[in-house]
C-alpha cells in the first residue's frame, strides 16, 4: 500500500505531522458575521443564508409607495427579490450607505420566500459554540424579537448578537 509520505517525496515527515496537529476539527457551528450602517456587528447561521451578493446601487430597482425600510428589488438568478436595510429594520437610525460602488446583500430564504438584507459590510465566517449562546441582556429594544441570543467573545467588549433570519423574513415590519 502507498503511504502518504510516498505521495510527497522530499517532504519532511516531522513537518507533515506538525501540520496535521494544527488542523483540528472546528467546534460549534458556522456563522457569518457582518456589520450594519450603525457599525453594530451581528451574526447569522450559515445554514440560513441562501447567498451573499454585491450589487451596484443602480441594479437595485426602487419601488414607489413601499416601506422606507425597503430599498427596492433585485434580480437574483431570474427571481425578483426585495432588498431591505437590515440596520434600519432593527431600529438603528443610520441607513446603509448606498453612495458607493457596491452594496453587500445577504439573501435569506424560508419556505420559498426570499429577502435580501442590505448591510454595510461583510465580516468573516466563524465557528461559534451554540451552547455558549446566552439570552440577550436588553430585551426592551426594537430588535429584541429578531435576536436569538448573544455571545460574549473573549476578544471583544460588545456582545455578538445572533439574528433569527426566519422572524426577520416573515416580519410585518417590512410592510409598514
Amino acid at each position: 500500500m502507498v503511504a502518504n509520505e510516498d505521495l510527497l517525496p522530499g517532504i519532511d515527515r516531522d513537518r507533515v505531522t506538525e501540520f496535521q496537529g494544527e488542523l483540528e476539527a472546528p467546534e460549534g457551528e458556522l456563522y457569518l458575521r457582518f456589520f450594519v450602517g450603525s457599525g453594530m456587528e451581528f451574526a447569522l447561521p450559515a445554514t440560513g443564508i441562501k447567498e451573499v451578493l454585491e450589487y451596484t446601487p443602480d441594479r437595485i430597482n426602487p419601488i414607489p409607495n413601499v416601506s422606507p425600510l425597503l430599498l427596492g428589488t433585485v434580480n437574483i438568478r431570474g427571481r425578483v427579490v426585495w432588498v431591505g436595510d437590515l440596520g434600519q429594520f432593527l431600529g438603528n437610525s443610520t441607513a446603509v450607505n448606498t453612495d458607493r460602488s457596491e452594496i453587500s446583500i445577504i439573501a435569506i430564504e424560508d419556505q420559498g420566500l426570499m429577502l435580501g438584507l442590505a448591510i454595510e459590510s461583510i465580516g468573516v465566517m466563524t465557528w461559534l459554540d451554540p451552547d455558549r449562546l446566552r439570552v440577550p441582556r436588553s430585551n426592551l429594544d426594537s430588535m429584541a424579537p429578531f435576536v436569538k441570543g448573544e455571545w460574549q467573545l473573549e476578544s471583544e467588549n460588545v456582545p455578538l448578537k445572533l439574528l433569527d433570519q426566519t422572524s426577520i423574513l416573515r416580519s410585518a415590519r417590512w410592510a409598514s
